[in-house]
């Protein structure tokens, strides 16, 4: 069988006690890129004859560092610093002088095992393969340029030679940019019981958006409040079919992202669920918009129950970092058929018009109703501009407005909606045209 180099060996043998004397970061090495790590250590450690076994770790190894673009270093530093363990909970939520010294003390540990483990570049695990496998080269290398993990970051722990003596501002940065997926994605959905982040959010962005400037700028400011820490209002935005109430919320995350705002998609299925989901909110570093898309409720909705406690409250506090923006057509969110009207007959309830005025003013528990009225010609024809001076779109102001106008009336009327399909289909059709123009 063969065996690495006495000096090899002995480091391999001494980073997998590394790894296996983790105290509070064991999560870090349980993703597919580190578990093909820990497995080549061992294939390192011990070859098989023909060393096969090596040559297969190794080729996982790289495959899993290729799969997500990125460096094993960068790997572990990112991995860091979302990392959820006991001494990062409670990071997030106290002051480092107030954290148990054991905890400190283990974070510390787990710090210093981790940089070791950072050391040990692919660059140097290839020449450990080469050397037992009997190659006449090393394997190819996995390499990226380092990159950060977005403009938050603040502490990039290889600028300290001991990373253990960073342990104090790792904890200000939990505190300040929390951790987990709140940390790692500004868009998440609420699904199967579970937050999931959501990798490529909507890119909409605000400037995108003309037609209701009252209402765009009224949100905003309530998005501030929220991102200030003040009172801000739970927001319906209601009015017709196309207007651009979904994307005025989607764009929000586009211009706050970098302010740590997260938007969390719930759909109506999930809406029983959200009391739960506030309290798993509380004492976030973030601020969230909870997103609900195309609200209505029929008669004895559970979902509707569960709305109304997270609005109006219970006995419990509000967190101040959690609003709930909601998206709907009707304006009486809750279904009335003629047959709910109460009329004077024996066996029915006595205060039924109260049942029914509950019914009908749930929308006002909103503490913010913005109103999207359908768009008239001027409207729709000022969006149409709009779009077609960012896009670029080289047409004389009339065709351009005739084209649109023909366009709304056979597809879906005039509306934001039918104005960017409108100028999307343009585009590709003014692009398809010059390019088989060129080729011919």
């Amino acid at each position: 069988m063969a065996t690495a180099s006495t000096s090899s060996l002995a480091q391999v043998q001494f980073l997998q006690r590394q790894a296996a004397s983790l105290l509070l970061y064991q999560s870090v090495l349980q993703s597919e890129a580190a578990i093909a790590f820990l497995e080549l250590l061992q294939a390192i450690r011990y070859t098989d004859a023909d060393a096969r076994g090596c040559l297969q770790a190794y080729g996982n190894y790289f495959y899993a560092l290729a799969a997500q673009n990125q460096n094993w270093e960068d790997y572990l530093i990112s991995q860091i610093l979302i990392c959820e363990n006991p001494f990062s909970r409670m990071a997030q939520q106290r002051d480092f002088s107030e954290l148990p010294p054991a905890l400190i003390a283990a974070a510390q540990n787990d710090l210093q095992i981790l940089q070791s483990l950072y050391e040990c570049s692919t660059a140097c695990l290839s020449e450990w393969v080469q050397t037992v496998a009997h190659l006449p080269v090393s394997p190819v290398v996995w390499y990226q340029e380092h990159n950060h993990l977005s403009s938050n970051i603040t502490l990039y722990l290889p600028d300290w030679e001991h990373w253990a003596d960073a342990v104090e501002e790792l904890a200000a940065y939990y505190r300040k940019f929390g951790l987990g997926l709140f940390a790692e994605y500004r868009a998440l959905r609420w699904q199967n019981g579970q937050f999931v982040g959501i990798p490529y959010p909507d890119p909409i962005k605000l400037s995108t958006l003309v037609g209701y400037e009252w209402q765009r700028d009224a949100l905003l400011k309530n998005t501030e409040f929220l991102l200030c820490g003040e009172t801000a209002l739970h927001v319906l935005l209601y009015g017709s079919r196309g207007s651009g109430k979904s994307s005025l919320v989607k764009a929000l995350l586009n211009e706050y992202g970098e302010r740590q705002l997260r938007v969390l998609e719930v759909g109506k299925s999930d809406l029983q669920d959200l009391p739960k989901i506030v309290e798993q909110l509380r004492g976030v570093p973030q601020k969230f918009i909870i997103f609900v898309d195309d609200l209505s409720f029929e008669e004895d909705d559970d979902a509707f129950k569960a709305l109304k406690v997270v609005l109006e409250g219970n006995l419990t506090a509000r967190p101040q970092n959690v609003v709930v923006y909601a998206t709907s057509n009707r304006r009486h969110l809750i279904r009335e058929y003629f047959a709910d009207r109460p009329t004077p007959k024996d066996h029915e309830e006595i205060h039924a018009w109260d049942t029914m005025q509950e019914k009908l003013s749930f929308s006002d528990r909103f503490g913010l109703t913005l109103t999207f009225e359908p768009a008239n010609q001027q409207t729709y024809l000022t969006i149409i501009r709009h779009l077609a001076a960012q896009t670029k779109i080289n047409l004389s102001p009339e065709d351009l407005e005739y084209q649109a106008l023909q366009w709304a009336t056979r597809h879906n009327g005039r509306s934001g909606r039918t104005a960017r399909q409108f100028i999307d289909f343009l585009k590709a059709d003014i692009s398809l045209f010059s390019t088989t123009n060129i080729k011919s």
